[in-house]
């Protein structure tokens, strides 16, 4: 048999793949699984009628442009249609520093291909998502972990690990942060800290990546649109890179996100696109301008606000009935996650094989920390199952773990 690992490139021979899509892999091979795994929208949610409409008009032969190549940047009424979505969210832009990306993930891919060299420090939250962690471990760059508090990155800490890493001699260029309902921990990082990070990154002289797929759902009053002001509204000196996607309020399938970006480097991210898919698809651009425009997002978002928190509510609730005090988390305001400590001397790794025998997958803690830590923890995503596969779910965490703590 052939060794095709010595045709390998050294990036080839680095790739590192997603934690939470080889979890995907374990649900389409198990029946009767609960999966807590993967962050995926209820389907229920997803605005079934109104595709339905909007691409039988699309699909009607028309317009043969629908189904034709066009702009690497993205389909031109769209990026119109995402300014008023980014100014009612507080940034104010204009179309040369605006781009349609391939998922929100694609927009990190291509900061990786732009921005990074191999050996450049990367800064992360601790933990910080896996998919970011993927896109820049595979251009070779070396992240390091920045502590979080329970609103957020801890300055201090940020500001130091910085200074350390360049009395090191070492290149360090970017900041990534998930502000809105963090992924894994749910944690939102507070108004004052988004102010002072700002501070930080002019006075370091460093670009923050912005990652904002959940900035929409928050599930109370006192975490809704003012406390999810993303940093880029009031980003004063073009240190922020904003990303963001319509995957977790209309569907994912579309593979429609975007990046706002300082226009020059704006202009190369395009530039990457086009080596990589030459654009995002014409047909799922066009269905989603549709549905902003013909109010379908504003029409979804407090429903879709309503049904995560009543999963959140359902899955904390089963916790708290089948593992009392054994389990704690931190207070998930937004997002679909719950961040879990397990008890004292469980591992991480132990649990999930244990949850596998029982048909029961999550992710472990530790694929979200770059520095081998985070064992004691797991991540349980509550979006994409039905009330009663949650309990059941639990149950079977709760069958697992009891022996634990005893």
């Amino acid at each position: 048999m052939t060794d095709y690992s010595r045709f390998l490139s050294p990036t080839g021979r680095q790739l590192h793949e997603s934690a939470i899509r080889r979890m995907g892999t374990v649900v389409a091979r198990t029946t009767d699984l609960v999966s807590f795994a993967a962050g995926y929208p209820d389907p229920a949610s997803f605005p079934w009628d109104d595709v339905r409409e909007i691409a039988n008009e699309l699909l009607s032969g028309r317009d043969g442009s629908v189904l034709q190549y066009g702009p690497t940047r993205g389909y031109t009424p769209l990026l119109e249609t995402i300014l008023g979505v980014l100014e009612a969210r507080g940034i104010r832009t204009t179309l040369e520093n605006v781009a349609i990306t391939s998922g929100s993930q694609q927009g990190l891919d291509l900061i990786s291909r732009v921005l990074i060299s191999p050996g450049d420090v990367v800064l992360v939250e601790l933990p910080a998502y896996t998919g970011a962690i993927s896109a820049f471990k595979n251009m070779q760059a070396q992240l390091v972990g920045v502590t979080q508090d329970i609103d957020g990155i801890n300055l201090e800490d940020l500001d130091a690990v910085c200074d350390r890493e360049r009395r090191a001699g070492k290149r360090v260029n970017l900041l990534y942060l998930v502000p809105n309902f963090q992924n894994p921990t749910g944690a939102l990082l507070s108004l004052e800290k988004r102010v002072r990070l700002l501070e930080w990154a002019e006075r370091r002289d460093v670009l923050i990546v912005e990652d904002d797929p959940y900035g929409a759902l928050y599930f109370d009053d006192a975490a809704s649109e003012p406390e999810t002001r993303p940093m880029r509204a009031d980003d004063r000196h073009g240190r922020v890179i904003y990303l963001s996607t319509f995957s977790k309020t209309l569907a994912p399938g579309f593979r429609v996100g975007w990046m706002v970006a300082p226009a020059a480097l704006a202009e190369r991210f395009e530039t990457a696109k086009q080596s990589v898919d030459l654009m995002t698809g014409s047909l799922d651009q066009r269905i989603i301008h549709e549905a902003v425009v013909r109010g379908v997002l504003p029409r979804l978002a407090p429903g879709l606000r309503e049904l995560y928190r009543g999963k959140r509510d359902v899955m904390e609730a089963a916790l708290r009935r089948e593992l009392g005090d054994r389990l704690s988390w931190p207070v998930a305001r937004g997002g679909f996650f719950l961040w879990v400590k397990l008890p004292e001397g469980a591992d991480d790794n132990t649990v999930l094989a244990r949850a596998l025998e029982q048909r029961l997958v999550f992710v472990i803690g530790s694929a979200f920390y770059v520095d081998g830590t985070g064992h004691d923890r797991i991540r349980l995503s509550f979006s994409a199952p039905p009330p009663e596969r949650i309990e059941e779910g639990v149950r079977r965490l709760a069958g697992i773990l009891k022996p634990v703590s005893v």
